[in-house]
């Protein structure tokens, strides 16, 4: 089976950075022609550029705000576009939260909403109806390993990615789509710095590096699961999460909580 699902053209959300571009980056060596989709111009522009040199394949790029409405709406209609079909949706751009709950400002975590979830649903919804009806492609919906415990407006974001994405995959199943939850622990990548979150209290044995978390998504994708948790110890940390007292779930969060701060 390897190799079958992904194939075709790719398009990436925040393809130019982290996990996007770990995907950007893969999918290319795959093969598949790529469509990058970042708010800097310059960067995608830049990022295309190296890519079409290093792999030799054709990257398109669409510069938009996915938190804008308007803008997603371009991505909706690349998506949809049955002249030249995406055939892998990468369902990836997010940013950091920090703000605190309890506050008088909430535009944070509106914007993380705009950004993480209603972006989410309306190109995740554009790139199933279209995959439906050719009866084949390949969704990956980024989540977190953060989207199971509560560490703040970031953990309520991604455990409604989670639960969207399985709950897409239920929906789809029997249709020649494959949707693919990707839940990565803590990643090497400049997203906890643009977020100004403190990752000091991170002990390095819990660091992983994008590529590796895209390999092991890719290869679940490829086994046509529904959930991927790259790497054995956020595996067992996943299930702890699920499965463990909520009382010392509760505890722990807390403890790194206190330490992000």
């Amino acid at each position: 089976m390897t190799g079958r699902l992904l194939t075709g053209r790719a398009l990436v959300t925040g393809g130019t950075s982290g996990i996007g571009l770990a995907f950007a980056e893969a999918l290319a060596a795959r093969g598949c022609d790529l469509v990058l989709v970042a708010r800097d111009g310059d960067r995608l522009e830049r990022t295309a550029g190296e890519l079409r040199e290093k792999h030799g394949v054709d990257v398109e790029v669409l510069k938009a705000d996915l938190a804008d409405r308007t803008q997603a709406d371009i991505v909706v209609a690349r998506l949809t576009d049955r002249d030249s079909p995406v055939e892998v949706f990468v369902n990836n751009a997010g940013k950091g939260v920090h703000a605190r709950l309890a506050t008088d400002d909430t535009s944070e975590h509106e914007q993380a909403i705009d950004l993480m979830i209603t972006a989410v649903v309306v190109l995740g919804a554009a790139a199933a109806r279209t995959m439906r009806e050719r009866g084949h492609g390949v969704i990956v919906n980024v989540s977190s390993v953060a989207g199971l415990i509560t560490m703040g407006g970031y953990s309520a974001v991604k455990s409604f990615v989670r639960t969207y994405s399985e709950s897409l995959s239920l929906e789809l199943a029997g249709t020649g789509v494959q949707v693919t939850a990707l839940l990565p622990g803590w990643v090497r990548t400049e997203f906890h710095e643009r977020a100004g979150i403190r990752t000091g209290s991170i002990p390095s044995s819990l660091w992983l590096d994008a590529d590796r978390v895209v390999a092991d998504c890719l290869a679940d994708v490829e086994k046509r699961r529904d959930r991927s948790v790259p790497s054995a110890r956020f595996k067992v940390l996943a299930w702890l999460a699920e499965h463990a007292p909520r009382a010392a779930v509760r505890k722990v969060t807390a403890r790194l909580v206190s330490g992000r701060r």
